[in-house]
């Protein structure tokens, strides 16, 4: 008994299970097979999956470079703090500034922390949902591709059987014109093609034997001497 649609989509749901899948909108495979498929769920899910990919990717940049920032201001502080203790009140100033500056990046870094615990998990599911959902297009579509298949070889099948009959219909009907071909010229000679206005000559599609050529031949030199 065939499954349901649900229960398809159940099972494709379970299959998924405990599987890392890469994401689909980075494989150039996956748009290949169904880049030209108009389905409004498949086209929702693949921009928001793609929305989550540039914003994870974003962040990891912009991580990075608040690092080297990081590095950069304590580093200062460093350099700073012997100018400090010398009394110097710009080194005091330009050290508070960088401590404001750092608890800045501190800040941007810890709420980008909660996010990247956040965001593969929902690229995960994101991604799970749109290849379930092109498990389900791919199927449809090889349903319907079998069963076209199955109707075009039993056309084939037809054909090949008509097309046999047909060929030996043709070569009856060649053989029959030959038949009658060789009887006229033996009575009118070559002139038969002109006489019967033929639009082709048997004799192309059934060339005389050696033998034919030769007895037709022995016939015209006996009718010759009779006469």
């Amino acid at each position: 008994m065939a499954r349901s649609g649900q229960d398809k989509k159940e099972q494709f749901e379970l299959s998924l299970k405990g599987k890392d899948v890469p994401a689909l909108t980075l494989d150039q495979k996956w748009y290949h097979l169904l880049g030209k498929v108009g389905d409004e769920d498949i086209r929702g899910l693949e921009k928001k999956l793609n929305e989550l990919l540039k914003r994870q990717g974003k962040i990891n940049t912009e991580t990075r470079e608040i690092k080297k920032v990081k590095r950069r201001l304590m580093d200062e502080i460093v350099s700073l703090m012997d100018e400090q203790q010398g009394g110097s009140d710009d080194a005091e100033s330009k050290i508070a500034e960088n401590k404001r500056l750092l608890k800045e990046c501190n800040d941007k870094l810890d709420s980008y922390e909660d996010e990247m615990i956040e965001l593969p998990r929902m690229i995960d599911s994101v991604n799970k949902q749109l290849l379930c959902i092109t498990m389900e297009h791919c199927y449809e579509t090889m349903q319907e591709n079998t069963d076209d298949i199955e109707e075009l070889e039993d056309w084939i099948r037809n054909i090949r059987i008509e097309l046999k009959k047909n060929l030996i219909r043709k070569q009856e009907k060649e053989a029959k014109n030959h038949e009658i071909y060789k009887y006229m010229h033996d009575i009118f000679g070559a002139d038969v093609v002109d006489l019967f206005d033929m639009r082709y000559n048997p004799e192309e599609k059934h060339p005389r034997t050696a033998e034919e050529v030769a007895a037709e031949k022995k016939a015209q030199e006996e009718k010759k001497d009779n006469g």
